[in-house]
């Protein structure tokens, strides 16, 4: 079945149960350590219940940190787990990769991020990073005011109970964008009603 085909399946599975929209994109950060803890920290996480408040803290309480040079000089001193309240080594030394990889790249910025996610070789440099794979590329540029479509477990759902096979994240992506122009949709606004319609139902 050509992916055209799965696009049109997905599409008219969007529009049975999430209507017509419109589906404006998710707000994200500009403070640099929320993005790069909010995409360290997320996975296999309940986001609403239990990630964003502890973020919303983390702005409060390290105000400075909303550069990532800022985020380097906390993280030098304090205790992530503690002030994220989140305990989980392998998700804090993902945060502490993925700032000391921006700031050797001279990316301080939400807006320096958003420009330096436009080459591939930037996005190859942080999959270099344990914990970070294509999911987590697409979705820090969302994070930033991108546009992507970052595949997940909702995700994935909502496609197999469209009718569209498992398949490679890419391509999976690229049928999520399909249906997105098809239903005249942003793609990142399309992403986030689908992640919000199943976990919200999960």
């Amino acid at each position: 079945m050509p992916a055209s085909s799965h696009a049109r399946r997905l599409a008219d599975h969007v529009q049975h149960l999430l209507g017509s929209g419109p589906f404006p994109q998710p707000g994200g950060w500009t403070h640099m350590g929320n993005v790069i803890c909010d995409v360290s920290f997320q996975p296999r996480c309940k986001y609403e219940r239990t990630l964003r408040p502890r973020l919303l803290h983390l702005q409060l309480s390290w105000p400075d940190a909303r550069t990532v040079c800022g985020f380097q000089r906390r993280l030098a001193t304090e205790d992530l787990a503690v002030v994220m309240k989140f305990n989980h080594a392998q998700k804090v030394a993902t945060a502490h990769a993925i700032t000391d990889l921006l700031a050797a790249h001279g990316v301080d910025t939400s807006e320096d991020l958003h420009t330096w996610l436009d080459h591939q070789v930037n996005r190859a440099a942080l999959r270099t990073v344990k914990g970070v794979g294509p999911k987590s590329i697409d979705y820090i540029g969302n994070l930033v005011g991108r546009s992507h479509v970052a595949v997940d477990v909702h995700l994935r759902a909502f496609a197999v109970d469209a009718g569209v096979p498992d398949l490679p994240y890419d391509q999976l992506r690229a049928v999520y964008e399909e249906a997105a122009a098809l239903l005249g949709h942003d793609k990142g606004g399309l992403e986030h009603a689908v992640w919000r319609h199943r976990s919200e139902g999960a």
